[in-house]
This record gives C-alpha cells, structure tokens and sequence, in this order.
C-alpha cells in the first residue's frame, strides 16, 4: 500500500493539477504493491494510469517531480536520483535498438505473467557505443516508462584507494536495489570493471571488479541494472556474462539525423531547410551534439528575431560541434 509521503504526494499533485507528477506517484504505489503480492491492484492501477495517460491531449511532461525515494545516510553520497518522464517516442535510435528496447518494456511489465512460468525478465542491460549516443537517455526513458525511480550511481565517491571500503559501498548500493525497485545506472562503468589482464592493472582494482561481478551475480533484486560505457575494448570479459542484453549504440544514420533535428526544432518554421545540406553537414555527430547545434541555431533565430529557421543557421551550428578523429580524417 502506497506510504504517507506517496499519499501526501498524490494529494498534492491533485491539488495542483500536475497529472504528471500524479502519474509517477501512482505507478510508484502499484510498484510497491507489486512487491508485496498485489498483482491484480497493481496491474490495475498500471492500467488505470496508462488510460488516463492516453486521454491527455498534450505529451506528458514534468518539469520537477518531488521525490518520495530519497537515498538517506552514507548511500545519500552513492547515489542521486530522478524521476524521469521521458518516453521511447523521445528516442532517436535504429529500428533494431528500438525493437529490442521495447521488448525488455514489455518483459519488465509482464513480469508477474513470466514469473508463472519461472521466467524473469530481463533486469541487467549492458548499453556500449560513443559519447552522446543515447545510452544515459535510453535509462532515462526504461524509468520513465515502467514509473520507477532513476538512481545514478556516483562512481567518484565509490571508488577508493582502500579496497575493503569499496567493496562495502559497492554492498550498500545492492542492497538498496532490494529495498528499492528502481533503475540503478552505472554509467562509466569501465572504471568498476577494467580488463583484469590488462598489463597496467593492479590487484586493487582486480579486487574491486571481483566484488562487482560477485554482487551481480548473487542480485536477486526486482530493480533494472544499467551499466554504459563508451570504451566496451577495457571492459573484462566476465562483465558481458553477467547481463541479460547488451545494446550496440552508434551514431545516427541520415535519417536518424534529420529526426533529432526536426524534434529538436519541432517548435519552429522548418519547411525551408535544405535537408540534403543539413545532413551532409551533420554527418561524423553523435544525437546529442546534432540536438546542441539544433538549439543552437533555434537560439540564433529567436535573438534575431525571427521563428523561421534558416538551413545557413543549421549549418554553422553543426559546423561547430567537434568531431571524431576519425571522421575529421576520412573526410580529409
């Protein structure tokens, strides 16, 4: 049943008529009923919430949620938490990406329908691929969709120089994702689990990525674990074993390109964009920087005073976003 600070915060959001906010509390108390063995409430109120939701007229968005999940004492150090809204429509990612992210939606909201047949979903996903390719957005969205908190894992205040203290943070996190169902991001994770044969490793750190796989391999937990990385090559191959699905993320295609920009400036004139121009000039980005120069060049028009945006403007914002080595020498 939800907790006094769940009600108070349902109240609240109804008196205020923040129905995002409202949603998230209540996808949180069907959470909780779920762990206690109130399948059939919880599936109804997820239902419930998911209708009222398709009513909406307008996308559901948050701009500050108040957290009824708060890391308290030392793990307040260890972990940061969101409630995010995001949704799988705010992605721009390949059609395989998307597929399979969809299918580990659909398993972690058929859960109690797998567990009939002593099945669990898939809880450890592994995302790997370049800076600003959606990884920490694609954990963003898996806690928007299922309504369940993000927690983001500090690693700065995890690792130490004593590897018995970090052991026993590393324990701390574990177990609040047993005390707490939610999505646990470790991001940069490389720097928990280094290749133990690497020439440069010191037995310190091979402790540290042996207390890891342990507590990933005894978790039992119902929260989602999401480890990223942009360097897979320094990742010890016992940590690949350890998750369910592991996600390839690339940089985005043409068309993928042409979408990050048309939703990023989906407020303004666009009709007018050389698309062929815009795109060669946005090859060699990642999703985030294409989003940056796109809310760049939307800032040029604003301060000008116009709503039309002006492929030139496009241009000159993605001409000053950095680029790969990489690509900067195929294109030399």
């Amino acid at each position: 049943m939800a907790t006094n600070d769940q009600l108070k915060a349902l109240v609240k959001s109804h008196a205020n008529g923040d129905d995002p906010q409202f949603y998230a509390v209540a996808m949180q108390v069907a959470a909780k009923a779920a762990r206690t063995g109130q399948s059939k409430f919880a599936q109804d109120l997820r239902d419930l919430v998911d209708e009222l939701r398709k009513r909406d007229t307008a996308p559901s968005r948050v701009a500050s949620i108040v957290p009824v999940t708060q890391p308290r004492g030392e793990l307040g150090s260890l972990l940061s938490v969101t409630y995010p809204s995001a949704r799988v429509g705010d992605l721009v990612l390949s059609d395989e990406l998307t597929a399979r992210l969809q299918h580990v939606l659909l398993e972690q909201r058929q859960r109690d329908t797998l567990a009939r047949y002593g099945l669990r979903p898939a809880r450890r996903l592994l995302l790997i691929g370049p800076p600003g390719t959606g990884k920490t957005s694609t954990a963003r969205v898996i806690a928007g969709e299922l309504g369940l908190p993000l927690f983001a894992i500090r690693l700065d205040t995890i690792i130490t120089k004593f590897m018995g203290e970090t052991a026993a943070k590393l324990r701390l996190i574990f177990d609040a994702l047993v005390e707490t169902r939610g999505v646990y991001l470790f991001d940069e994770v490389d720097a928990l689990a280094g290749d133990r044969a690497a020439a440069n490793d010191v037995g310190e750190i091979r402790r540290v990525l042996n207390s890891f796989l342990q507590f990933l391999e005894e978790d039992a937990s119902e929260s989602v674990i999401i480890a990223a990385t942009n360097h897979p090559q320094l990742l010890d191959n016992a940590l690949f074993r350890r998750f369910d699905t592991v996600m390839d993320f690339e940089l985005p295609d043409d068309e993928g390109l042409r979408l990050v920009i048309k939703n990023r400036l989906a407020s303004f004139q666009i009709g007018n964009l050389s698309w062929p121009r815009v795109v060669a000039a946005a090859r060699g980005l990642s999703h985030a920087e294409v989003a940056t120069a796109a809310e760049n060049a939307a800032k040029r028009a604003v301060l000008t005073g116009r709503t039309r945006i002006l492929t030139d403007d496009v241009i000159t914002a993605l001409n000053e976003r950095p680029r790969s080595n990489a690509h900067r020498e195929q294109n030399a």
